[in-house]
């Protein structure tokens, strides 16, 4: 794991400079003189985990017809998923839909039933990112026709995000020192806290995986690319 310093900060107001002016920004500060900053902190790693929306879309005559033709296809793509390492545990089903194929011949002719649409779709989890391409080649070789999702992340994003947590104090705690140096000023306790941010871990130049080709193809190339998660903190100092 690679950790970046975030160097984004909120310059303080004059009114949080301001020494002989009380700041009013909480209760616990008032009549005292405080500094507020904002400051953020973001770890970079790359994922070890990959989630994949993938199913099968089949048609026929009547719905019963269609129904065979996708049961059929999907536990095809189901026992494929499994024998290439996929643990039950990581094969979620997401949708499950039956509708009927209208069509109409002309504008003034009211439409009718040609036929029926089968779909459904799974989610699945590979945890081995080295084989993500063979996955994606042994499902859509077993029956798979649909891909409509590839998103990266990690499996342990709680160590990312306190670390994130600590660069986002630590440069805020630099920032505060900085700003009371240059305003002749020492820093006090800190009076307040306050964390804000989803710790979304966010793509950095990933890229989801190319269109999957037949088993007789190049096997499909995938990027991972860099995921982030980024912690925001506002802390108040008291001056003295």
């Amino acid at each position: 794991m690679v950790l970046y310093r975030s160097l984004r900060f909120v310059v303080p107001t004059l009114a949080a400079l301001a020494l002989a002016l009380p700041s009013t920004a909480t209760d616990a500060s008032e009549n005292k003189r405080t500094l507020s900053l904002a400051a953020s902190g973001t770890v970079k790693t790359a994922p070890d985990m990959v989630s994949i929306s993938t199913g099968v879309t089949s048609e026929g005559q009547t719905a019963n017809d269609a129904l065979s033709k996708n049961t059929a296809a999907m536990t095809e793509v189901v026992d494929t998923l499994k024998a290439a390492g996929i643990e039950p545990k990581d094969i979620q089903t997401t949708n499950f839909s039956v509708s009927p194929i209208y069509e109409r011949k002309n504008e003034n002719e009211a439409s009718f039933i040609t036929g029926y649409r089968v779909s459904n779709s799974v989610n699945i989890t590979v945890r081995d990112i080295k084989k993500l391409g063979d996955v994606l080649d042994k499902t859509v070789a077993a029956g798979a026709n649909t891909i409509d999702s590839i998103q990266f992340g990690v499996a342990d994003p709680e160590k990312m995000k306190d670390e994130a947590r600590k660069l986002a104090m630590q440069n805020a705690i630099e920032n505060a020192k900085l700003y009371a140096e240059a305003a002749g000023v020492e820093l006090g306790p800190v009076i307040k806290i306050t964390e804000s941010g989803d710790f979304m871990p966010r793509p950095l130049g990933a890229r989801a995986a190319a269109a999957p080709m037949m088993a007789d193809s190049a096997p499909v190339p995938v990027e991972g690319g860099t995921l982030s998660i980024e912690a925001k903190v506002q802390v108040i100092w008291e001056l003295r």
